[in-house]
């Protein structure tokens, strides 16, 4: 059985349903970081191998032997090694030092990825209707039904059918799928070069800035001209239309999703729900939900408006 060699340095965050770990170790004099992936069991989820859903267990993988995010405009990835066994897979990549890229550089970057042109069988698709396909198959936004957001969780939650169709409706293009600042550490020249492609994929235009925003200090505004600034071909009202819708309504579901899951965990415990608020697996949540604030207006008011 695969075990992680004594002396490497197990990273915060590495594990999850097909990631055993991730390590930082030095093999062969070089400073690298491994990751270990496990192959699915009998039981395990089907989804975790299907090709185009998001969970799909070995895209990374496949993504590295297969060379086409080597050079790829905006974003691509560091150099990675693939070792397969009965049991899983075995990665071993160059430690990518941390560039402290711009939110401005970061957008643009993200931008200049959604313009490439990438095809392979194993790219997820439909990755924000699954995650929200899960949260149903949960009961929806439950817990947000007893905070002061209720009655816009409840508005949005009935609209996100004609959300997500919307999101279909727009140009699909390439996108990291989990583009958090943790992931985007590096810098080659012009690109970023980024971590965790587990999530790579298509959605639609503006979708991973959309993610991106969540976690970024610079308001929408100023990120989505950088990211068209980026796309292929001269800006536009249109394209620029395009992006901003895509990415108000990844943000804001996604924000959404993730402050109804953080406080699920924690409402069974002692206490009123609102005494959780500052629980520090809670807060970081909903301080970003209350950022897309503007964003879920926008949203309620283009309702009104059809």
């Amino acid at each position: 059985m695969w075990q992680p060699e004594p002396g490497w340095q197990p990273l915060p965050g590495g594990t999850g349903t097909s990631t055993l770990g991730v390590w930082r170790a030095r093999l062969g004099g070089q400073e690298v970081v491994v990751k270990r992936l496990l192959a699915p069991a009998a039981d395990d989820p089907a989804a975790l191998s299907q090709q185009r859903h998001a969970a799909y267990w070995r895209r990374e993988a496949d993504a590295a032997t297969s060379g086409l995010l080597d050079a790829t405009p905006g974003l691509r990835m560091p150099t990675t090694a693939v070792e397969e066994d009965a049991d899983g897979i075995t990665l071993v990549q160059e430690s990518v030092a941390d560039a402290r890229n711009t939110g401005l550089f970061v957008a643009r970057a993200l931008g200049r990825f959604a313009a490439s042109d990438v095809r392979a069988p194993w790219l997820a698709s439909d990755q924000l209707r699954d995650r929200v396909l899960r949260v149903e198959r949960y009961g929806g936004w439950r817990t947000l039904a007893r905070t002061p957001v209720a009655d816009v969780a409840e508005h949005l939650w009935t609209r996100r059918g004609s959300l997500l169709d919307s999101l279909d409706a727009l140009p699909q293009v390439l996108q990291h799928g989990d583009p958090v600042p943790g992931n985007l550490p590096g810098r080659h020249d012009a690109d970023v070069v980024a971590l965790d492609w587990g999530t790579l994929g298509t959605g639609p235009v503006g979708g991973d800035l959309g993610y991106y925003l969540l976690s970024a200090r610079e308001s929408l505004e100023p990120l989505l001209e950088a990211y068209v600034g980026g796309l292929a071909g001269p800006p536009s009202e249109a394209v620029r239309r395009e992006a901003a819708h895509g990415a108000r309504v990844t943000a804001v579901l996604t924000a959404l999703n993730r402050a109804e899951w953080a406080l699920a965990r924690v409402a069974g415990g002692e206490g009123a729900l609102a005494g959780k608020y500052r629980h520090p697996a809670v807060a970081p949540h909903l301080q970003a939900l209350q950022r897309q604030f503007p964003l879920i207006e926008d949203l309620l008011g283009s309702a009104r408006n059809h």
